[in-house]
């Protein structure tokens, strides 16, 4: 941690969002709170005088050494991504971490539905040659299959909410044992659901309780022919699992957004497999994020200045 500051501001929140974030939201700022970029080349270099911090995964990178001092006067740290699994766990030294769960919902869920129309409508397949070659495939539909979805957070919410209104049938999986947050939504343990459900979406984090998840005896109970579709980390999904039963045809298709490790290295199996698409962890974008994590901020930071306790707390037990 550092000494250095320039600012005399009553609450000093270092960021590691880059210019643009910076010049957008400080006029959005109370007139006692001030930013303070952090440079790439050194994103856990945090002003001591610094209350909170904006924090990114480093993805791709190798993982960051704990800053000496850290935590310093750190109250708050604000992840911006939905998962804390890829930050180092060092982070949570810090007395509050909260994350971004939520801000990128509606495109999540937007590719979600758009990974199952895929399927269904057969585009990898349809689109006409010159000369057109052979007759076109038989086209599937949404309306009166199931969904399954693993996890039904806020991203679960949206995909149900989107399923419905194309007349599929949706179950859901969650940890507790609370109540569906969407009317109509079927909550099942995790076998039921594989069993009844013809497109299987992954929505959870990627904790201790999660990883693997979906392994051989998981792909065992699944509806033959069944489509999955994972948007949340790679490390829920067995890959060599998923691989056997893409061969023993038990999964249908794989839509892959994200996979374990990322990207696969050159080679990998999944990369040729006829029935497997993969897509280099772009399923968040499509809104302008830059803007949905200043509306996710904002609100947390006027809590934080009033004292009141942060939404989107991650709990380091279970990394979520």
């Amino acid at each position: 941690m550092t000494g250095s500051s320039a600012t005399t501001s009553a609450v000093l929140v270092a960021h590691q969002l880059g210019e643009r974030f910076h010049a957008d939201v400080t006029p959005l700022l109370p007139p006692d709170v001030a930013l303070a970029a952090l440079s790439p080349a050194n994103f856990w270099d945090v002003p001591n005088a610094a209350h909170a911090l904006i924090a990114i995964p480093p993805r791709g990178i190798a993982q960051p050494e704990k800053p000496s001092g850290w935590p310093g006067n750190l109250r708050w740290v604000q992840a911006v991504s939905a998962g804390v699994d890829e930050f180092p766990p060092w982070i949570f030294d810090a007395p509050v971490v909260t994350c971004g769960r939520g801000a990128t919902s509606i495109p999540l869920a937007e590719f979600v539905i758009a990974s199952l129309l895929a399927v269904e409508k057969r585009f990898s397949e349809i689109w006409l040659t010159d000369p057109p070659s052979g007759a076109p495939p038989e086209l599937g539909a949404l309306f009166g299959k199931t969904l399954g979805l693993l996890g039904i957070g806020s991203i679960g919410i949206e995909v149900a909410k989107r399923a419905q209104a194309f007349g599929l049938r949706v179950l859901a999986h969650r940890r507790t044992d609370a109540p569906s947050p969407v009317p109509g939504v079927e909550l099942t343990e995790l076998e039921p659901l594989l069993a009844q459900s013809d497109h299987v979406a992954v929505l959870l984090p990627l904790t201790a309780r999660t990883r693997h998840l979906l392994d051989a005896r998981a792909f065992e109970a699944l509806k033959p022919g069944a489509h999955l579709v994972n948007i949340s980390r790679g490390g829920v999904v067995d890959h060599a699992a998923l691989l056997a039963a893409l061969e023993t045809g038990r999964v249908g298709f794989a839509t892959l957004d994200v996979t374990e490790p990322e990207p696969l290295p050159a080679g990998h199996p999944l990369y040729a497999h006829p029935r497997v698409r993969i897509s280099p962890h772009v399923s968040y974008g499509g809104l302008p994020l830059r803007e949905l994590l200043v509306r996710q901020f904002l609100p947390n930071l006027t809590r934080f200045l009033a004292g009141e306790p942060l939404a989107e707390q991650v709990r380091p037990e279970i990394g979520y």
